[in-house]
């Protein structure tokens, strides 16, 4: 797929410029996409990087690029906080859209499967929730409490429930195609600053800010992630643990032939970009002990699994969770007079992007909308 900032019969288009290809910048793409007339709006997508390869194959991704690196399951966490519980309604949003899209678009890269969940030391959010309270909380159903003989050794509390697994990187080039199928714009470039996005055409209305860190924002801070991916193809649901010592153990299926994700860390500040060899074997380890919880069939002994790519990457994490907000900038256009710049913000989802994806998206879009009407004065769809 060709990226092109070629630009044809659009100068007299306003622009909403998209910063940033990663899953939280292309659910807003077509969701604004959704509102916004193409005969008379353009919507640019500026990246640096894109999904256009496998983990595994050459090209590869940068660290920095997430949403590539990505398991990624919907896993919902207890709504006990205020942050997790505006989460836990962008998830909702997001698990409704998923459903849509298994029974719509079953080829763009999201699989309806069973999460099954074992915890050594359950929080008192995880031990208090029902079946009804999980249902109503997560929109998913088939919630069911594990009896004490189903649970591995040491896992004090066990459940299972109806979800998805998502192959990100087929999903996420689906969605990019898609959204240059409607008529979306893209451009490869590699920005410093957010703002810069309004010198890129004359008639930039609005900026949506989806770069994953947000551009030095000091809340903003990696979260490393190391998985190993897999041929555990035998894999049919998502298994993960919390393990006695802190730490995570899970099994993720990438259906649509994308090998099984074993891991995997969460490492707040850490910017080491390599695999760590002890890491990959604890994960291993973790992952193959779980084997027998993620399928009905038989599966190989752990020295038959073979390992197709370690992975690392780092989550675009921000304290207080994602930042949707609208800042206004005074700047100063090509013919030197001032001007206000309008920019919607919408980064730092950390590890959850994909679960709350078009929450987020159905939010910023909105908001993106209503500025942008205001200073133009266009209708949406809606």
């Amino acid at each position: 797929m060709a990226i092109s900032d070629k630009m044809t019969d659009s100068k007299s288009k306003p622009m909403i410029v998209i910063i940033g290809a990663g899953i939280i910048g292309l659910t807003t793409a077509l969701r604004l996409q959704a509102q916004l007339p193409s005969s008379s709006t353009d919507i640019l997508l500026v990246a640096k990087e894109w999904p256009t390869s496998i983990p595994g194959a050459p090209p590869s991704h940068s660290v920095d690029y997430a949403s590539m690196w990505a398991g990624a399951h919907v896993r919902p966490i207890p709504a006990s906080t205020p942050q997790l519980t505006r989460e836990a309604a962008w998830l909702k949003t997001t698990c409704t859209e998923f459903a849509r899209q298994v029974e719509k678009e079953p080829s763009i890269g999201v699989t309806s499967t069973k999460g099954v969940e074992f915890l050594d030391n359950p929080p008192k959010d995880y031990a208090a929730q029902t079946k009804e309270s999980f249902e109503k909380e997560t929109g998913l159903v088939g919630y069911r409490r594990c009896n004490t003989g189903e649970l591995p050794e040491g896992a004090k509390l066990g459940y299972e429930y109806s979800t998805y697994c998502i192959n990100a990187p087929v999903y996420c080039a689906n969605l990019l195609r898609k959204f240059i199928a409607r008529g979306g714009r893209t451009m490869q470039r590699d920005l410093r600053t957010e703002w810069e996005a309004f010198i890129l055409r004359d008639n930039v209305k609005v900026v949506i800010n989806a770069s994953g860190m947000g551009f030095g924002d000091t809340k903003c801070f990696p979260t490393r992630g190391q998985t190993v991916v897999t041929d555990l193809v035998e894999a049919t649901r998502t298994v993960t643990r919390q393990n006695q010592d802190g730490s995570w153990s899970f099994i993720i299926p990438r259906f649509f032939a994308g090998g099984t994700i074993m891991g995997g860390t969460k490492e707040p500040g850490s910017w080491h970009a390599e695999p760590n060899p002890t890491q990959r074997a604890k994960l291993l380890k973790g992952g193959n002990a779980l084997t027998k919880y993620a399928t009905d069939e038989a599966v190989r002994a752990p020295q038959d699994v073979n390992v197709i790519a370690d992975v690392v990457g780092r989550r675009p994490t921000r304290d207080g969770g994602v930042r949707i907000q609208v800042e206004e900038k005074q700047l100063t256009g090509r013919d030197g007079e001032l001007r206000t710049g309008h920019v919607v913000h919408a980064y730092g989802a950390g590890g959850r992007g994909f679960e709350i994806s078009w929450g987020v998206a159905d939010e910023v879009s909105q908001l993106a909308c209503q500025v942008f009407r205001d200073l133009i004065g266009t209708k949406s769809k809606l």
